[in-house]
């Protein structure tokens, strides 16, 4: 199922390599937040809440 989805980068991905994806027509329809490493696709993802990925995105900003 995961293979069919459209994947976007992090606006933040243009810092050195360290970047994630994230698939948002999935979240949109299922309220599941999936995210995966850019450099592995194939490998594992994480899926979050939308509470979780808000969390996430507050959390990569502090760090920029």
């Amino acid at each position: 199922m995961t293979e069919s989805l459209r994947w976007v980068k992090s606006s933040y991905s243009n810092n050195g390599g360290q970047c994630i994806e994230w698939a948002p027509e999935h979240a949109a329809a299922t309220g599941a937040f999936l995210i995966r490493d850019s450099k592995d696709p194939n490998g594992p993802r994480l899926a979050l809440s939308r509470q979780g990925f808000a969390g996430l995105v507050e959390f990569a900003k502090s760090r920029v």
